[in-house]
C-alpha cells in the first residue's frame, strides 16, 4: 500500500466531493439502520428494496463509488434518525420525503409510486395531531432541534468513509496536524467552552492542556468513554452507530494536541452495532493511511483500539474504566493522582466521552467563536438527550445548551400522552435528580441544574406523569445503584443497601416518619464519604424526590396507603403485535420481571413488576401498555 501524502489526502477529498455531487443527480434512498429501526425490521426493508429494484432493472449503488447512472438509485444504510418509535424510517432525496413505520409490504408501492413515479404516498407519512408531514425537518420533533453532533446521522451512510470525506471529514484533523501547534489546539478547545458531555462537565481544553504539559512522558493515551450505562440512555450509541468517523477524528486531534500516539475506545458489549461500525471506520482510516505511522508524512503516528466492557455501570467512572482496559477488575481508585497525570497504565491520559470527541472536528474547522455562539455563556454548544418515558415522542434529540425542559418535553416530545398531567422528569440517570413542573422553564445547562441539585449527566431524560409514585422511582434507581456498586468502599456498598431496604419498607407501607430522617442521614454520609463520583451522587434520586415530592412519601409512612400504588391495580402487558423482540425492556428491568426470546414477543410477570417505568422508557416501539384492573 502506498503511503498517503497530504496532496493525496486532498485528492481523496476532491474525488469524494465529485462522487457526492454525481449522486445528487439520482434518487438517494436512505433506510435507517440504527439499532431501533433494525430491531423493527429495517434490514428486511433494505434488502427487499435492493433485490426488487435490481430485478426490475433499476441500477442500485450501495456506496458512493458504485456506478448507477442517472436512471439508478443510491440505496444507503443511514445512521439513527433519532425518532426511533416511528421506525423503520425511509427517507428519499432530493424529493424530501420521509416515510414512517415502513414494512416490507410497503416496498413495492414505494418503488412503483415514489422511486419510479415521483409520487408521495400519503398513508406512509408521519402524522401528528391530524397533520401529515412530508419533509423530515417540518416534523416538530426535528424542527425544534439544533443538530451539530447528529447533523449527518440519518442523512449519510455510516459505513461509507468516502461519504464522510465528501462531507468534509478529516479536514479538521489535517488542519490540526499541519497548521496548528498542540498548544494552539488546546487553547482553541478551551476558548470554545467545550465541557465534557459524560456527566461532570469539566472543561475539555483544560484537561487536554494538562496532558500536553507532561513533556517528560514519552507515552500518553487518548481514551474515549463509550460505556453508556444509564437506564434508558442511548446518546453515545446513536453517535457511534451513525457517525463513527467523527469520534475517531476528535480522538486523533486530541492525540496531535497532547502528543499521544495511542487511543482506546471503551464500548459496552451490549452495543454490537456500534462496535462493528467503529471497527469498520478504524479499518478504513488505517487502510488509506489516516491511522498508523508517520501520517501524511507529518511524523505523527496514531492508532486506535476498541475495548468491550462487560456491562458494569461503575466502569463509566474514569479510573474504573482505565483499570478495565488494563485487564483488571473495574473499580475506582482514590484521587489524586488524576487521570491526566496517571491514567491508563500510569501514563498521562485524556479521557472524554463519545459526544465530547464528536464535537471537536467542528470546533477546529469553524473556530471557537462559532461553537461559543451556540448555547449559554458558561455551557457552550449543544447537548444530546435520550427522551423516554411518559412522553408522546420518544427518541434521540439534540438542542442548544440552555434550552428549557418545557421546550424539550412539550415542543419536541409532544407532551404527555392520554391527556395526563406532567409530574416529573428524571435527568442524569442514577446519578441525577428529579425535577418538577416548577422547573420546566429553567435552562438546561451545567450550572443551572447544579443549583437545583441535579446534573445533566450523560443526557438521559425519563418523563413521568401523574400516575407515577415517586417513592417507586427512588426505589428503582436505588436498586440499580446498589446492584451496580463495585463494593470497594463501605459507604456505597453498605449505605445504598440500607437505603434500599428502607425504601422497600416504605413502599410496603410498613415505614414511619423516622425512616425519612434515616434516608436523609444516610444520604449525607454516602455523599460525603463515597470513593468515586458515582457513589457520591447515588443518593440524588432519593433526595430530590424527598425534597420535591415529600407528600408521596407521607402517603406511605403516615397514611400507610398510597393513592397511586394502592388505590388501584395496574397490570402491565407487552402487546405481541407491536413487540419486535429486541429485548431492551428485559435488559432495563431491575426486577427481572420480563422474559422472552430475541425476535419473539416478550412477556411481563406482574407478580415481580414494581411499575417503575423502566420498560416504558426502554421500548422504542410503544409495545408496553398499562391496563387498569377493577
Amino acid at each position: 500500500m502506498s503511503k498517503l501524502t497530504r496532496s493525496g489526502f486532498h485528492a481523496l477529498h476532491t474525488q469524494a466531493a465529485e462522487l457526492m455531487e454525481q449522486s445528487r443527480g439520482r434518487l438517494n434512498v436512505l433506510v435507517c439502520a440504527g439499532t431501533g429501526c433494525i430491531a423493527s425490521g429495517a434490514m428486511k426493508v433494505y434488502d427487499y428494496l435492493r433485490t426488487t429494484c435490481q430485478s426490475r432493472g433499476i441500477p442500485v449503488a450501495v456506496c458512493l463509488k458504485d456506478e448507477a447512472g442517472e436512471e439508478g438509485i443510491h440505496l444507503k444504510k443511514s445512521g439513527c434518525h433519532g425518532f426511533c418509535e416511528i421506525g423503520p424510517l425511509v427517507c428519499i432525496e432530493p424529493l424530501d420525503i420521509l416515510y414512517a413505520h415502513v414494512k416490507v409490504e410497503d416496498c413495492d408501492e414505494i418503488i412503483e409510486k415514489t422511486i419510479l413515479g415521483g409520487e408521495v404516498i400519503e398513508r406512509l407519512l408521519y402524522t401528528q395531531n391530524g397533520v401529515s408531514y412530508q419533509r423530515r425537518d417540518d416534523i416538530p420533533f426535528y424542527k425544534n432541534q439544533h443538530r451539530v453532533v447528529l447533523k449527518n446521522s440519518g442523512k449519510s451512510d455510516a459505513e461509507d468513509m468516502t461519504e464522510y470525506l465528501a462531507l468534509g471529514g478529516y479536514t479538521a484533523f489535517e488542519k490540526a496536524l499541519f497548521n496548528m501547534t498542540g498548544e494552539e489546539i488546546c487553547r482553541e478547545i478551551a476558548n470554545s467552552g467545550l465541557r465534557g458531555r459524560g456527566g461532570g462537565g469539566f472543561p475539555a481544553g483544560r484537561k487536554w492542556e494538562s496532558v500536553r504539559r507532561h513533556t517528560e512522558e514519552p507515552v500518553k493515551y487518548i481514551v474515549c468513554n463509550g460505556d453508556e450505562g444509564d437506564p434508558g440512555a442511548f446518546m453515545d450509541q446513536g453517535v457511534m452507530e451513525g457517525n463513527p468517523h467523527s469520534v475517531l477524528e476528535g480522538m486523533m486531534i486530541a492525540g496531535v494536541a497532547t502528543g499521544a500516539t495511542e487511543g482506546y475506545i471503551y464500548v459496552r458489549a451490549e452495543y454490537p452495532l456500534a462496535v462493528k461500525r467503529l471497527q469498520i471506520a478504524i479499518e478504513k482510516a488505517t487502510e488509506i493511511g489516516l491511522l498508523g505511522d508517520d501520517i501524511m508524512g507529518s511524523g505523527f503516528s496514531f492508532r486506535i483500539h476498541i475495548n468491550r466492557g462487560a456491562g458494569a455501570f461503575v466502569c463509566g467512572e474514569g479510573s474504573a474504566l482505565t483499570a478495565s482496559i488494563e485487564g483488571k477488575r473495574g473499580m475506582p481508585r482514590v484521587k489524586p493522582p488524576r487521570t491526566v497525570d496517571q491514567g491508563l497504565w500510569g501514563k498521562p491520559t485524556v479521557l472524554n466521552n463519545v459526544e465530547t470527541f464528536a464535537n471537536v472536528p467542528g470546533i477546529i474547522n469553524h473556530g471557537a467563536q462559532w461553537y461559543k455562539g451556540i448555547g449559554t455563556e458558561s455551557s457552550a454548544g449543544t447537548k444530546t438527550f435520550a427522551l423516554t418515558g411518559n412522553v408522546v415522542n420518544t427518541g434521540l434529540v439534540e438542542v442548544p445548551m440552555g434550552t428549557t425542559l418545557r421546550e424539550i418535553i412539550f415542543d419536541i416530545g409532544g407532551g404527555i400522552p392520554n391527556g395526563k398531567k406532567f409530574k416529573a422528569v428524571q435527568i442524569g440517570g442514577p446519578s441525577g435528580g428529579c425535577l418538577t413542573e416548577e422547573h420546566l422553564d429553567y435552562p438546561m445547562d451545567f450550572d443551572s441544574l447544579k443549583k437545583l441539585g441535579a446534573i445533566i449527566g450523560s443526557g438521559g431524560l425519563v418523563v413521568m406523569d401523574e400516575d407515577t409514585c415517586m417513592v417507586e422511582v427512588a426505589r428503582f434507581f436505588m436498586h440499580f445503584t446498589q446492584k451496580e456498586s463495585c463494593g470497594k468502599c463501605t459507604p456505597c456498598r453498605e449505605g445504598t443497601k440500607r437505603m434500599l431496604e428502607t425504601l422497600e419498607r416504605i413502599i410496603a407501607n410498613e415505614g414511619s416518619p423516622d425512616d425519612l430522617e434515616l434516608l436523609e442521614a444516610l444520604s449525607d454520609t454516602i455523599t460525603d464519604t463515597a470513593l468515586c463520583g458515582l457513589g457520591q451522587t447515588a443518593c440524588k434520586p432519593v433526595m430530590s424526590t424527598l425534597r420535591h415530592f415529600r407528600q408521596d412519601y407521607l402517603h406511605h409512612v403516615v397514611d400507610h396507603h398510597c393513592p397511586i400504588c394502592n388505590g388501584r391495580r395496574r397490570r402491565l402487558e407487552i402487546k405481541a403485535d407491536l413487540c419486535k423482540g429486541c429485548g431492551k425492556c428485559a435488559k432495563n428491568c431491575p426486577m427481572e420481571a420480563i422474559s422472552g426470546q430475541l425476535r419473539m414477543p416478550y412477556t411481563i410477570d406482574n407478580e415481580k413488576c414494581i411499575h417503575c417505568g423502566a420498560c416504558w422508557g426502554a421500548c422504542p416501539f410503544g409495545a408496553i401498555d398499562a391496563i387498569e384492573e377493577e
